[in-house]
């Protein structure tokens, strides 16, 4: 599982095919500080157990989660 703020790993994660077993979960949420942000990274990696075999974006207002390639 890779926890990212990076918009860059979506495009490689495609690219290189990465393995159904594989997770990748980009954050893009806003906080004034970063005991925010971790909360709202702890919050949000609860909300699923499913992380695996999808690359997910977390926003503020919603998850998005599209399947890698098997």
């Amino acid at each position: 599982m890779l926890l990212t703020f990076d918009k860059d790993f979506g495009e490689l994660a495609f690219r290189s095919q990465l393995p159904a077993t594989t997770g990748i979960i980009l954050f893009r949420i806003k906080a004034p500080s970063s005991a925010i942000v971790a909360e709202k990274v702890v919050r949000a990696i609860a909300l699923h157990d499913d992380w695996c075999g999808h690359f997910s974006v977390v926003e503020d207002d919603k998850v998005r989660m599209r399947n890698l390639q098997k």
